[in-house]
C-alpha cells in the first residue's frame, strides 16, 4: 500500500502520553493517528462528542462560593480554617449542615 507523510507538532508531554496509551494495544502514534483516520471516515465526522465542558449548575454555585470566600480571606474579612486531617473537615462539614438543618 502507498503511504503519504504528513508532519504534525506535538506538545512533547502529549505525544509521550499518547504514546504510552497507545502501546498498551500494540499500537506505535502513526497507526493510533490512521485508527483515528479511518474511524473518522466510517463516521463521516469525528469518532467521539466533541463539545465544550460546562460545568452544572451545583458545580457553577459551588465555584462561585469558593471564590467568594477566597475573595473574602484575602480581605481579611473572613479567616481561612485549617484543619488536622480530612476527617476532622468531613465533621466540621457535618457540624454545620446539622446547624444549617440540613443533616
Amino acid at each position: 500500500m502507498k503511504t503519504a507523510n504528513y508532519n504534525i507538532r506535538l506538545d512533547p508531554i502529549v505525544k509521550s502520553k499518547a504514546e504510552e496509551t497507545f502501546a498498551v494495544f500494540g499500537l506505535n502514534l502513526s497507526e493510533a493517528i490512521n485508527v483515528f483516520l479511518h474511524t473518522s471516515i466510517m463516521y463521516r465526522g469525528f469518532p467521539f462528542e466533541i463539545r465544550e465542558k460546562v460545568p452544572n449548575a451545583q458545580l457553577r454555585e459551588s465555584i462561585a462560593e469558593a471564590e467568594k470566600m477566597i475573595q473574602e480571606c484575602e480581605a481579611g474579612t473572613r479567616k481561612p480554617r485549617l484543619f488536622a486531617n480530612a476527617r476532622e473537615m468531613a465533621a466540621a462539614m457535618d457540624a454545620e449542615d446539622a446547624a444549617e438543618g440540613l443533616a
